[in-house]
């Protein structure tokens, strides 16, 4: 069944893999992909790319799992995209059946060391804190993941990069946009995927009832090399983790940052005092040796929903305007199940509209 034209607004991963699975699923149909920078450039680019199996909730468990399939089905097929496995060891006071519910896939406690290794450095364990594996991890460099899908798509999908979306109106008889060049559209149907630029004024009051707030993500780079047998040590009990980023050659501390409601066009000039003060504090209480060494970094942000569960919601009372974002900081980790989640309220539309 042809879903129509589609617009699938913002070029992330999200954005990229809802445009694939119409694609994959509903061939007869007109996609476009449109995005006010070049594919991959928001919050793609600044993501650490770290996915393992988990959620806080059953429902985001379950996307966990089914982007792990993905990911693997995706790596199987096509060895050289840019998605690294890698080890992970948790450190938290926890206990098995705690982190049993959060944890996708069984998690088996080491022989208690009383430090890990990173960054040439110990990572201390903390009295009454274990040590625990988990498997099915992996990191990906999110962009050059984005611009290789959307490649494969460009035969089959009209990308439209820097192109900003002015106007988004939906009525009965389908969804029309203006665009920044002048250019006016009518689609049949919209999948937004913004990313944090919830505030555009196209559809700001559109978004703004999901109640969905922007947040800032800092993560602290730390030159010592990294290699592949290197693995990624989760403070679980600090929502933090450092990771062995092989393919640049330097380890990333990425720590809970609580700055909110931030712009996503002026948040990212670079790194502030406090953001490094902050970053050393949190590592320091495991690391103090490599907390003196992050020096460098990264800073962005994204949308968070309320319920810290990604958002999926039909913005129109047709149905022809799909929201599919707020993923929390793991735009990543979740984008497979979003994008699935987001075509599947796409096709009960067009369904209830041939009814």
């Amino acid at each position: 069944m042809s879903l129509g034209t589609v617009a699938v607004i913002g070029g992330g991963i999200i954005g990229c893999l809802v445009a694939r699975r119409i694609v994959h699923e509903h061939p007869a149909s007109t996609v476009l992909l449109l995005d006010r920078d070049q594919v991959g450039c928001g919050a793609s680019r600044r993501s650490a790319g770290l996915h393992f199996p988990r959620g806080t909730t059953e429902r985001v468990r379950l996307m966990s799992e089914y982007s792990q399939e993905f990911y693997e089905k995706l790596r199987a097929e096509r060895p050289a995209v840019p998605i690294h496995p890698v080890g992970m060891s948790l450190v938290s006071r926890a206990d098995h059946d705690e982190l049993a519910r959060i944890y996708a896939r069984p998690v088996r406690r080491d022989d208690a060391p009383a430090a890990l290794d990173a960054c040439g450095a110990e990572v201390r364990v903390p009295p009454s804190t274990s040590v625990w594996d988990v498997p099915g991890a992996q990191y990906a460099d999110v962009q050059r993941l984005v611009q290789a899908l959307v490649s494969e798509l460009r035969p089959r999908v009209d990308v439209r990069e820097g192109v900003r979306v002015t106007a988004l109106e939906p009525d009965e008889g389908g969804v029309r946009l203006g665009l920044g060049t002048g250019e006016r559209l009518a689609v049949d149907r919209v999948v937004l995927a913004p990313g944090p630029w919830l505030g555009e004024p196209a559809w700001a009051e559109r978004v703004a009832p999901l109640g969905a707030r922007v947040k800032r993500i800092v993560a602290l780079h730390i030159e010592h090399p990294a290699d592949e047998k290197d693995r990624a040590v989760v403070l679980h009990d600090e929502d933090a983790f450092l990771l062995p980023l092989a393919y640049r050659g330097h380890w990333l501390f990425s720590y809970t940052c609580q700055d909110w409601d931030v712009d996503p066009d002026r948040v990212g000039v670079g790194l502030a005092a406090h953001d490094v003060e902050q970053a050393r504090a949190c590592l320091g209480r495991y690391a103090p040796s490599l907390a003196s060494r992050c020096t460098t970094g990264r800073v962005f942000c994204d949308a968070y929903s309320t319920s810290r569960q990604p958002l999926l919601r039909q913005l129109d009372p047709d149905g022809r305007v799909v929201f599919a974002g707020a993923a929390n900081g793991s735009g990543y980790r979740l984008a497979p199940a979003i994008a699935a989640e987001a075509v599947q309220l796409i096709d009960q539309s067009v369904k209830g509209s041939l009814r």
